[in-house]
C-alpha cells in the first residue's frame, strides 16, 4: 500500500482522462516504436485520433468491427509488437468478449484493451453505451490485468507500467473532465493501493474516478468529526488485498464506492477479501442492478446514488 496522505481537492485542475490517454500515447510512441494502436470507430470520441495525428504511421481504422479488430491486435501482438485497442467498454466487454476469451488472454498476449466511456457518465450516450459491469467481466478473465485511474496523472502513470508489463490488461477510462489530485511525478505499480487519508472511525474503499467523489465524502465526514481513512484501489486485478486488510483492522467499518455495479465489482472483491481473511461489516454504494439512461452528469449521479453525499450517508448509516 502507497501512503498519499498530503492530496487536496480544493482549486484542483481538471483534465479529461480520455485527453490525458490519447496525449499519453503520443509520448509512449515516440518511446516504444512497437507501440500500435487499433480504433473501433470512435477515434474522436476516445481520443484515439490524438495517436492517428502523431504517429499516423502506427494507427490502424478498423471500423464498427470489433470481433476482428481483436484478431488483428493478437496477431500483432504474435508479431512483437504492442497494440493498444481502443473502443467503448461497452463493445469491448460485450461485443469483442469471446474473441477477448479465446485469442488474447487464453494465450496471454501482450494486448492492451481500453473502454473508454465506462460508468455513468457517457455524454447522454444512455443505457445502451454505458459500461456498468466491465470490471466484473475483466476481473473474472483469467489472466487480465484490470485497472481504474481516478485522474489524468494517475492514467498517464498507469500507461507507463502498463507498457512495461507484458499480460493482456483492462484500462477503464472515463469521458468527462475531472479535478486531478494525484501529483504529476507518481509512479504506478500494478497491485498497489493508495492511501488518501487516514482515518479510524470508518475505512472508505473506491476506484477509477469515483476516489475524487469519495475523497469529497471524506472532507464533508470530516467536518463532522468523523475521520475516514480513503483507500483508493486503481487495480482490480491484482488485488492489494494486505492494503485492504490493514484499513480493515484500523476501522471495523468499511463503505466501498464505486461507478460501476454492486455486482461482481470493487464492492464484491473487497467482500471476497474480508469474508475470506477478516469478516468485517461493510456496505457497497454503486450501481443496484439497474441499467442507466440519458441525462445531465449531476442529475445521474444522483439519481443512481453515486454523489459523495450517499458516501457520507452509507458511513453514517454504517456508524449509526
Amino acid at each position: 500500500m502507497i501512503e498519499l496522505l498530503d492530496l487536496t481537492l480544493a482549486n484542483a485542475p481538471t483534465e479529461a482522462p480520455r485527453d490525458a490517454w490519447g496525449n499519453a500515447l503520443c509520448d509512449l510512441g515516440d518511446r516504444h516504436t512497437n507501440l500500435v494502436v487499433l480504433d473501433g470507430d470512435l477515434a474522436n470520441s476516445t481520443k484515439a485520433d490524438t495517436f492517428a495525428k502523431c504517429h499516423p504511421d502506427r494507427f490502424y481504422e478498423m471500423g464498427i468491427a470489433e470481433q476482428n479488430l481483436i484478431g488483428v491486435a493478437a496477431g500483432m501482438a504474435s508479431c512483437g509488437f504492442v497494440p493498444w485497442v481502443s473502443t467503448f467498454a461497452a463493445f469491448l466487454a460485450k461485443r469483442a468478449l469471446d474473441q477477448i476469451r479465446v485469442v488474447v488472454a487464453q494465450p496471454g498476449l501482450n494486448v492492451k484493451l481500453c473502454g473508454g466511456y465506462t460508468g455513468i457518465l457517457t455524454g447522454k450516450t444512455g443505457k445502451t453505451h454505458q459500461s456498468v459491469e466491465d470490471i466484473a467481466v475483466f476481473r473474472a478473465m483469467p489472466g487480465v490485468v484490470t485497472i481504474a485511474p481516478a485522474d489524468g496523472n494517475e492514467l498517464r502513470a498507469a500507461m507507463t507500467a502498463m507498457m512495461a508489463d507484458e499480460r493482456p490488461t483492462y484500462l477503464r477510462l472515463t469521458r468527462d473532465p475531472s479535478p486531478v489530485v494525484f501529483p504529476s511525478d507518481y509512479a504506478f505499480t500494478i497491485g498497489e493501493s493508495v492511501l488518501l487519508r487516514n482515518g479510524s472511525d470508518i475505512g472508505l474503499i473506491s476506484t477509477g474516478v469515483q476516489t475524487i467523489r469519495t475523497l469529497e465524502a471524506a472532507d464533508l465526514l470530516a467536518a463532522e468529526g468523523i475521520q475516514a481513512a480513503v483507500l483508493h484501489v486503481p487495480t482490480l486485478k491484482p488485488l492489494d488485498i494486505e492494503g485492504i486488510l490493514a484499513i480493515a483492522e484500523r476501522t471495523n467499518a468499511i463503505i466501498t464506492a464505486e461507478d460501476h455495479s454492486i455486482i461482481g465489482g470493487l464492492g464484491s472483491a473487497v467482500a471476497e477479501v474480508l469474508a475470506e481473511h477478516r469478516p468485517t461489516r461493510m456496505r457497497r454504494v454503486g450501481w443496484q442492478d439497474t441499467f442507466g439512461e440519458s441525462g445531465p452528469n449531476d442529475a445521474l449521479l444522483k439519481k443512481y446514488g453515486l454523489t459523495a453525499g450517499h458516501v457520507c450517508d452509507a458511513a453514517r448509516a454504517m456508524l449509526n
